[in-house]
């Protein structure tokens, strides 16, 4: 998959990054060899390996499930930059 400037210009946009113009060249081959790379993954055959969270075998401890201090949209609201009702208002990212 080949990425051109124009990609990363859009992208850069969409995640409201600020790419100067001159980096974009750059950053488009850089992320060309990255998709290349993911590419290269997706050839190994996987069939048969178990998946795993973690390179050693470790079983982690388990706590009861127990609400504790719920219930207070207010506090929890209280240093929102925008909210309405009991919902936090977030800046939309996906054109």
């Amino acid at each position: 998959m080949s990425i051109n400037a124009a990609t990363v210009r859009r992208v850069a946009k969409l995640a409201r990054l600020a790419v100067p113009e001159a980096r974009l060249e750059s950053m488009a081959e850089e992320l060309t060899a990255i998709m290349a790379w993911i590419e290269q993954l997706n050839e190994v055959d996987t069939n048969g390996v178990e998946p795993m969270t973690s390179c050693v075998a470790v079983k982690l401890p388990m706590r009861e499930d127990v609400v504790a201090d719920g219930g207070q949209p207010d506090k929890v609201l209280a240093n929102a930059p925008r909210r309405a009702g009991n919902f936090f208002v977030v800046p939309k990212v996906v054109e």
